[in-house]
């Protein structure tokens, strides 16, 4: 996918920082390739994806890349994130008419995260997989609005 001329933002929780670093980087190889121009936004956890999000898209941002992790606990805590982050960042994508990759691991247990992180032995990359996503939507809206 040719990305080119595309600017977007990567925004990724601080929790679960081996699995998050892994999603990164998946996100980060992807876009590399694809010769979109990409920076990278830290934020507390999942949680706070969808209002940097929206600011990122509001701010010129092409296309953002949503990675967080949220691991079920004992508590109705992962249910109340998990939907917050979901509906939220779907709720800017809605809102500003541009792509969200969702690179957001809801996991029972760790071990899920990483078999998912792009990290070596990983049997999938989330993180990539979001990326291209993101690039992929951008360009199609591109040519439909074009």
């Amino acid at each position: 996918m040719d990305g080119s001329g595309l600017n977007v933002v990567v925004i990724a929780g601080s929790w679960h920082e081996e699995i998050s670093n892994g999603l990164i980087a998946g996100a980060t190889r992807a876009l590399d390739e694809s010769g979109a121009s990409h920076r990278l936004v830290r934020v507390p956890g999942s949680f706070e994806l969808p209002v940097v999000a929206k600011a990122a898209l509001e701010a010129g941002g092409d296309a953002v890349v949503a990675l967080g992790v949220i691991i079920r606990g004992g508590t109705p805590h992962f249910e109340f994130v998990s939907d917050a982050a979901t509906s939220g960042l779907t709720e800017v994508a809605l809102a500003t008419g541009k792509p969200v990759g969702f690179g957001v691991l809801t996991l029972d247990d760790e071990q899920q995260g990483l078999d998912r992180a792009g990290l070596e032995g990983s049997k999938e990359d989330k993180g990539r997989e979001a990326a291209e996503a993101a690039v992929a939507t951008a360009v199609l809206l591109r040519e439909l609005r074009a």
